[in-house]
């Protein structure tokens, strides 16, 4: 016969050798199976721990405490047997390779369910930092030897590449008192790129000559442009000037030549992702604004004819793009662009200007994208832009600090923030002189808040090429 009395004085003696034997099943559910109680469990174990306080009044009704213990402890046993195996269930996602930075796209996920029963399933993503889901998790009843999809939206706040590698599942048992969670290897690999609307809207505002909307001014050309581009009929309107007398001669009819705009021009573009473009502003690196400026520049270049190349640098060369033309250009600099993120170094100018040097060497126009908060910075874009003018026609871009202009434009300052407006003025002072030593030195240069660059950059660049600098 079993000793109750004696059971229950060696329980109040070692209570937290208990606790240990009764927690040890469910920790090893949960370290080698990932199964773990569920609510109704909880609900379940509730009774008998409620009968168990019998016990402080009266020994007699242990057998009863024992006898629904069992009872619980054999229905956990049972429902833990009716969990599903890992092969029962199979995954797939359908997501395209190219999503666009802060867009919405739908994504599907679909799950097999190969046993005979019905299977209650939670369904969510593998959704790393700067992807954000909608919703985030979806509930389906997945019948037995069936297949159900589902899609949810997923969109990423930041640019680059990344890898989905599992699809989560959270499974019940039969009578609902355990949870089993899975990982389904699936594989994708998405790139972000940035949003490319801005560039769409460009293309149906230049079909309605309507790109005034988005800020770009038309330039009135100075001079003739003076590459031929064809030999047509003289009309009246036509310059007698511009009357090719051997073609003339040769059709014994009045034959004029067409001349249109300088073409196959070269553009090269340096986008520094070192230190000086951490800052953030509108949501947005410094690197961001900059990325998506150069990706509207490049378009509107590559639509006049022009060649396009790209350097992004900081300690090293990261990428670089060779100058060349046509559309399928756009998707070598997006894709040599769209993983580029700031860096905490030092950019190497010298670096990278020794490396446009020894692969660029016909003549171009050369724009650096940059940063500038100290002597460091402006003594080197003085002595590596100013060495490139004559070779290359030099454009200096320095991005605004916003908080630093409004400090110093500020008007009504308390006490305590005349020091603070005095040395932003001052900072602000020292910018306006680095950009005219640059001027001095033949470099062309544009100072503008990065959330408003994209317009005055293509702006500048359209002037320039009506101006037929280069």
């Amino acid at each position: 016969m079993i000793d109750f009395a004696a059971v229950i004085a060696w329980l109040k003696a070692y209570p937290v050798l208990l606790l240990v034997l009764l927690a040890l099943p469910f920790f090893l559910l949960a370290l080698l199976r990932r199964v773990y109680p569920y609510t109704p469990m909880a609900l379940l174990a509730m009774g008998p721990c409620i009968l168990t306080l019998a016990l402080l009044v009266t020994t007699e009704v242990l057998w009863l405490v024992v006898l629904v213990d069992l009872a619980v402890a054999g229905l956990s046993l049972i429902d833990l047997l009716s969990i599903p195996r890992d092969a029962v269930f199979n995954a797939e996602r359908q997501v395209g390779r190219v999503l666009s930075l802060n867009v919405w796209h739908n994504i599907t996920l679909s799950v097999t369910n190969r046993s005979s029963r019905h299977q209650v399933i939670w369904i969510r993503d593998d959704l790393s930092h700067g992807l954000e889901a909608e919703p985030a998790e979806f509930f389906l009843i997945v019948p037995g030897s069936s297949r159900l999809s589902r899609q949810y939206r997923l969109k990423a706040a930041k640019r680059g590449a990344f890898y989905l590698s599992v699809v989560y599942l959270r499974i019940r048992s039969r009578f609902g008192l355990w949870q089993r969670f899975l990982r389904i290897p699936v594989h994708s690999e998405i790139h972000v790129y940035p949003d490319m609307q801005q560039l769409s809207e460009y293309a149906v505002l230049a079909r309605a000559n309507r790109l005034s909307l988005m800020g770009l001014r038309s330039t009135r050309m100075i001079g003739q442009d003076n590459e031929f581009e064809r030999l047509r009929d003289y009309t009246l309107d036509d310059n007698y000037k511009h009357i090719d007398w051997r073609s003339t001669a040769r059709r014994n009819k009045l034959t004029v030549k067409d001349f249109q705009a300088n073409q196959s021009q070269r553009l090269i573009l340096l986008v520094d992702c070192g230190r000086m473009m951490t800052n953030s502003t509108s949501g947005l690196s410094l690197l961001d604004h900059a990325l998506n400026a150069m990706l509207m520049l490049s378009y509107v270049a590559l639509r006049q004819g022009d060649s396009v190349g790209l350097v992004c640098f900081s300690d090293q060369i990261h990428s670089f793009v060779p100058p060349s033309g046509g559309m399928n250009q756009m998707n070598r600099l997006l894709h040599a662009s769209f993983d580029r993120f700031p860096r905490l170094v030092e950019s190497r100018y010298d670096q990278v200007f020794l490396h446009l040097a020894s692969h660029c060497r016909k003549r171009s126009l050369v724009i650096l994208i940059s940063n500038v908060v100290d002597e460091v910075n402006a003594h080197q874009l003085h002595q590596y832009l100013g060495a490139l003018a004559g070779r290359h026609l030099p454009l200096g871009v320095l991005l605004r600090d916003r908080q630093l202009f409004n400090a110093a434009d500020a008007s009504d300052c308390v006490e305590d923030e005349i020091y603070r407006a005095a040395a932003a003025a001052e900072v602000v002072t020292w910018r306006h002189q680095v950009l005219a030593d640059l001027e001095r030195q033949g470099v062309l240069s544009l100072d503008v808040f990065p959330e408003e660059l994209t317009a005055p950059l293509v702006n500048r660049y359209l002037d320039i090429k009506a101006r037929h600098l280069l």
